[in-house]
Formats: C-alpha cells, structure tokens, sequence
C-alpha cells in the first residue's frame, strides 16, 4: 500500500529533467521526439502527448465498466500493455507513458480505477485509493485484459505495468486472469503461497533499497511464497534509490535508475510480448 510518505509528490528535491525551448516547440508540433522523462517531466508535454490517447468504455459481461485510454501504434497487429496509474489517478503523467509504449510498437491502454478522478495533494490521493473497491476493481482489470486480447489491432498478447498503489495491481491482475506478462514498480507484492498458485505469468519487479513501505522484507517475503508454490519466473531489480523513483513529477526521482528499469520493462515485454 502506498502511504503518504511512500508515493512522491510534486515537489522536487532536485531539478526534473528540461527541453530547451526549441525542442518543447518542436516537440509540441510534432516535429521531435523527446525521451519519456522529458515528456513527462514538463506539464505541457505530458498534456500533448497524453492527448493523443483515445478514450474508450469497456464493459463486461456483469456490467461492470472501465473507463480507460488507449493508444495505438503505427504498425498492427502488435502487443498489447495495461497500464495501472500510482495512486494520483490516471493523469498526464500516465497517459504520456502510454503514448510512449505506443511508440515503441505496444497498444496501450491506461485504465482508470477511480472514475475519472485524479488527486493533487497526498490526502486526496489517500482517500480515493482507499475507496476503490478491490471485488470491482478486480472485474474491471480482467475485463481490460479480455478487452485488449481481443482488440483488432493486437496479436493476442497482453502485458501489465503498473507504479505503487498500480504496481500491486498489476501483480493482482495477473493472480486473477491470465496475462503474458506483468511489470511491477515498488507495488505492495505481500502475498501468501496460496495467492500466488494462480500465478501463471512471468513477473519483473523493480524497487528501491531505501523504500520504506515496500521494502526488502516484504519483497524477501513475496519471493518465498513464489517459491513455496513453485513459480520460478521472476526477476527482481534493485536500485540505490527511494520509493517513485521512476517518477520525474516527483521529489524522488532518479533518472539513472529510471531509464535502466525503463530499458529492463521494454526487453522483458520484448521477450514474453512479441
């Protein structure tokens, strides 16, 4: 679970990553391309990049509805990628990030679990996190997952990818329905050996050796339920760097860190995706 000092903010402790003002104006007609820390770093290009997505209603056959965006890329059929928003809500920040994997070749599709809310402030953020519903937030995501599998212009492959309060649903949505592969950033993996039997995907974590909410002792203790039902395709990355730190919106963000597990996330759906 995140908590309030576990998720970033939007304060920074030190400088996010800049474009000059030429490539932003680039950038924004359309004539650049800018590394995704860049983009998601500067409001403006987020809002651009995210505005590309198109939204779309998926329901399911109980009549439970996910709202959700969807980018596609130039070429199809391709992967697929469900991505899970931090406990902010899905926003900018989120939508960019889809765009990107569409750019890289994935249909992407960033859900929403609170209904079209997004929080600002740490307090807002709590309480629509804890106001999910985890029955129905469980039926949305498998739907999603249905939904994309399905979806004209996908291969038939689906991956997850999701950050804090979406890291530890992206490991759910890969306990509740089958997925081709799942992608969890410093997400709660506190797990029993009986919820993890269901567990048919490979997994790839990433998280941070001064987090102090998901820490070494939680992930130590998801790795020994793993192996207790027997699943053994997993890796785990550990980085010298604090909770969120893949987040350039945030106070801790590590841009060393960031891009090398962005490099891990796109060879791992590479690998099991393609």
């Amino acid at each position: 679970m995140c908590k309030l000092d576990g998720c970033g903010s939007y304060d920074h402790m030190g400088p996010p990553p800049k474009a000059t003002d030429e490539e932003r104006r680039l950038f924004l007609k359309g004539l650049a391309v800018l590394p995704l820390a860049v983009v998601l770093a500067d409001p403006i290009l987020a809002h651009a990049a995210g505005s590309t997505l198109k939204k779309v209603t998926i329901t399911g056959p109980t009549g439970v509805t996910m709202n959700a965006e969807v980018a596609l890329p130039a070429v199809t059929p391709a992967p697929t990628v469900i991505l899970i928003h931090e406990w902010w809500g899905l926003n900018d920040q989120i939508r960019a990030a889809a765009a990107e994997y569409a750019n890289q070749g994935y249909v992407a599709l960033a859900v929403d679990l609170y209904g079209g809310a997004a929080a600002t402030t740490p307090d807002q953020a709590m309480a629509m996190m804890k106001a999910v519903d985890p029955v129905v937030a469980t039926e949305k995501l498998k739907e999603s997952v249905a939904f994309l599998r399905g979806h004209e212009a996908s291969n038939g492959k689906v991956g997850v990818v999701g950050w804090c309060f979406g890291g530890g649903w992206s490991l759910n949505t890969a306990l509740a329905t089958d997925v081709d592969a799942a992608v969890i950033y410093y997400g709660n993996v506190t797990k029993t050996p009986e919820q993890v039997a269901s567990l048919n995907a490979p997994i790839l974590g990433h998280f941070g050796t001064l987090d102090k909410s998901i820490n070494r002792a939680m992930v130590d203790g998801f790795e020994e339920a793993l192996k207790e039902a027997g699943k053994t395709d997993y890796e785990f990355h550990w980085y010298e760097a604090d909770h969120a730190f893949a987040n350039p919106t945030g106070g801790r963000y590590d841009a060393e860190d960031a891009m090398l597990s962005w490099d891990r996330t796109k060879a791992f759906f590479d690998t099991h995706l393609s």
